[in-house]
């Protein structure tokens, strides 16, 4: 992540050097991108520490939210330095034209090439470390990978948009292609910054867990013998690879208040097993028709036990 921080800090301010030589709206609006690209990976830096610390009094759950957090952040940084100053050089060039003097372009182009490399070399890293990490499916549930992997993509992208926009104008004389350049580039951030902002709100306010955990507990509390049947079944993620569950199951009659905590002892010790996700485990168990099963499993003792124990 470092190194990555290193070599945007770098791109970023050789795109502005060359941007501000050739005059060029296309390499300037790159040179933002790639500025925020370098403050993205501050705040993806800081999801990943601070996401770490284990729970305490204040924050019982954990801190696994902070990296949906900063993703946030990230979001919000590509939006508003990336997308907004995209679309400012895009507009300001069909306003006022620019210069005719090209000769800037040549060194703006290797520029934008040895940042093409890269940015591709970049992506690549990135795209192995998806795979390492199960694939598009599960690789991607990191909302800091996912961060990256789009902010990779999106400046091979932009670059390469960048590079067409300047070859037509410096072959054809008409600004327009790089203004429409820096346009595309800044529509292209604004949608990459909706789609991470969005999936990061989403895990904010209380993403369920993946289908396939809940099915995987929904099933296990069925298979047991002692459960009549499941009324009701929550997840929420609390960081990557945690969730906390709660469920509201009846339990067949018959069972006296002492069996009835060794089956939901049992109960959470399988769901925490089977499910590692499963960090927090909380039951409201009650005897089908008995209301005073309900009271007594309502208590805090009895539906405040980790999973684990």
């Amino acid at each position: 992540m470092l190194v990555a921080l290193a070599a945007n800090l770098v791109i970023a301010v050789a795109k502005a050097v060359g941007g501000l030589a050739a005059s060029s709206p296309a390499l300037l609006s790159e040179a933002a991108h790639s500025v925020a690209d370098s403050l993205n990976e501050v705040f993806l830096l800081a999801a990943l520490r601070r996401s770490r610390r284990p729970a305490d009094r204040r924050h019982p759950f954990g801190y696994g939210k902070e990296r949906f957090f900063w993703s946030l952040l990230a979001a919000v940084g590509i939006f508003v330095m990336g997308g907004c100053f995209s679309f400012y050089q895009g507009v300001e060039a069909l306003r006022n034209g620019s210069e005719e003097d090209l000769s800037g372009y040549v060194a703006g182009l290797v520029v934008l090439g040895v940042a093409l490399l890269a940015e591709g070399g970049s992506l690549l890293r990135a795209l192995h470390q998806v795979r390492r990490q199960g694939g598009l499916g599960s690789g991607l549930r990191d909302p800091a990978l996912r961060t990256v992997v789009a902010e990779d993509g999106t400046a091979v992208v932009g670059v390469t948009l960048a590079i067409a926009g300047m070859v037509l104008h410096m072959t054809t004389g008409q600004v327009v292609w790089e203004a429409s350049a820096s346009l595309a580039i800044g529509a292209l951030l604004v949608y990459v910054a909706f789609r991470l902002g969005r999936d990061a709100r989403d895990q904010l306010i209380g993403e369920a867990a993946d289908p396939e955990a809940s099915d995987r507990i929904r099933e296990l509390l069925r298979e047991q013998p002692e459960i009549d049947s499941v009324e009701a079944l929550f997840t929420m993620k609390t960081g990557l690879d945690t969730a906390l569950v709660a469920a509201r199951v009846d339990l067949v009659p018959g069972m006296d208040s002492e069996r009835v905590e060794e089956v939901a002892v049992r109960i959470k010790r399988s769901i925490a097993r089977e499910v590692p996700e499963a960090e927090q485990i909380f039951l409201d168990v009650t005897e089908r028709g008995d209301p005073e099963a309900r009271e007594a499993w309502e208590s805090p003792a009895a539906t405040g036990e980790r999973g684990g124990a």
